[in-house]
């Protein structure tokens, strides 16, 4: 029987969050003091954490000014193992929030649909126009977040916005990050598709239409991460 500590829950959380894509390559972790609030867990907690991971290989350490923890890859020997203990008892409960999460963000596109000003439309154009001319997956991510965020303040209501942001740090194991996969082009593709059908929408305040594409654009994020249990099944399958 394995006995879990707080260290090895953060280290799993971690490996897990880089496998599902919170995190990407290249791209460097919060910092400690942000990782022990988001998690909830002393400092000496993370450290010991983050220390395992960059052992493992799959995290760098800089120093200096610009420095930090840097993802080194998506993935280990050891990752199959930490998303086995991460994503396996809470299955139930993360499908529960797949569903609530596509009703939730239904809603939010519908709201705005219902309320946005034209004002609220150019920062979603420029968000879908960073997205589609994104080269890396990191620059993908970041113009996805600023769309969505664009669409929730279009609602004009902070409380969906907060709404928002909790639902998708649960399904993100404590990171208010959208997972991204390993940057897989065919899940680009339906991502980019979604979010020009899902501003057209807003755009001319369709709200029902708006809310069925919503629905839909968001289970994107949850087959990824149904993709990496598979994966990690499958290896302890074989």
């Amino acid at each position: 029987m394995r006995v879990t500590s707080a260290v090895d829950e953060v280290a799993d959380r971690l490996l897990t969050a880089i496998a599902v894509g919170d995190f990407l390559p290249g791209e460097r972790l919060p910092a400690e003091r942000e990782l022990t609030g988001l998690l909830h867990v002393s400092r000496p907690t993370v450290r010991e954490a983050v220390g395992r991971l960059q052992a493992l290989g799959v995290i760098e350490i800089r120093r200096g000014r610009n420095g930090g923890a840097f993802v080194q890859d998506s993935w280990s020997e050891s990752s199959g193992a930490a998303v086995r203990r991460t994503l396996l008892p809470r299955w139930e409960e993360f499908e529960q929030l797949f569903d609530l999460r596509g009703l939730v963000e239904g809603m939010v596109a519908a709201t705005a649909a219902r309320r946005r000003r034209p004002e609220d439309l150019a920062p979603m154009r420029e968000a879908l126009s960073a997205h589609l001319s994104a080269s890396t997956p990191r620059e993908e991510q970041a113009a996805d977040s600023a769309f969505h965020r664009a669409i929730c303040e279009a609602t004009h209501n902070p409380q969906i916005t907060r709404l928002s942001r909790e639902l998708l740090t649960r399904i993100s194991l404590g990171f208010p990050i959208e997972p991204w996969g390993k940057g897989e082009r065919s899940h680009f593709h339906r991502a980019g598709e979604g979010h020009a059908a899902l501003y057209e929408a807003i755009a001319a305040g369709e709200p029902e239409r708006a809310e069925e594409i919503a629905r839909e654009h968001f289970m994107i994020s949850a087959e990824m991460i149904r993709e990496v249990l598979a994966r990690v099944s499958g290896e302890r399958a074989g």
